[in-house]
């Protein structure tokens, strides 16, 4: 008799988990195609799988983070029957975003990112989309440089940063042609796997990168200074 009367309770336990899951999946189904709505290319990716990623790659460096193909700047696409069938087909599948076609992304360190955001949210400046990438990055979403068709109109800076330069930008990094971005909702392995959420979503109009510029370096500046000052006070007086 106890065991018949601890089955129901069960079986509810197991339809209120399923419904959830459920639900967890229209509203990632949501984000996802309001982020292809606002004009972001979208492609599938990887995604945490125990405690490393789910490609084929022994010691993947990046798991849950890169694409599922190495064609992925031609597969980006903003087609919502072509999303709907990347979900179905790959339904753990983390996405990201091609940039440098109709947005770039400047992404800073999360306490310059955060104090960045502080500074743009009490001043004059509009900033557009935010997310945040755990476990500590910021990234701002912004207006692309474009890509003009006479190829020498285009001019690169110093900050660009493309996949496989990621260690060499440990401060701003501008994801513009030829990069990507892990897109929101996105899970990352670590503590509770946390991931690549919003702070503010897609349906916010991109500003020009040059406009908010100033603020995100000033912040990086900032948070380098505050470090080195932190280093001397831990190093005590110099004799």
């Amino acid at each position: 008799m106890e065991r018949d009367s601890r089955f129901p309770r069960w079986l509810r336990r197991g339809a209120r988990g399923a419904a959830a899951g459920a639900a967890a999946a229209r509203a990632r189904e949501a984000l996802l195609f309001a982020a292809a709505r606002a004009g972001f290319p979208l492609a599938p990716a990887a995604h945490p799988l125990d405690y490393g990623c789910s490609c084929d790659r022994i010691g993947c460096p990046t798991p849950g983070r890169h694409p599922l193909s190495l064609a992925w700047a031609t597969q980006a696409t903003t087609d919502p029957d072509q999303i709907a069938r990347w979900l179905r087909v790959h339904p753990d599948a983390n996405f990201i975003t091609a940039t440098g076609r109709a947005h770039d992304v400047l992404d800073l360190p999360a306490a310059a990112g955060y104090a960045a955001l502080e500074r743009l949210s009490g001043g004059a400046e509009t900033f557009g989309p935010v997310a945040v990438a755990d476990p500590d990055r910021v990234l701002f979403f912004t207006a692309t440089r474009g890509t003009p068709d006479d190829e020498d109109e285009w001019w690169p800076c110093e900050l660009d940063c493309h996949p496989e330069t990621l260690d060499e930008h440990p401060g701003l990094r501008w994801h513009c042609r030829g990069s990507y971005v892990l897109l929101p909702p996105s899970r990352v392995p670590g503590a509770n796997e946390a991931g690549v959420r919003w702070l503010r979503g897609p349906e916010h109009p991109l500003p020009e990168p040059l406009t908010l510029l100033a603020a995100l370096t000033d912040a990086c500046g900032d948070e380098l200074s505050g470090r080195g000052a932190a280093r001397e006070a831990e190093a005590g007086p110099r004799r």
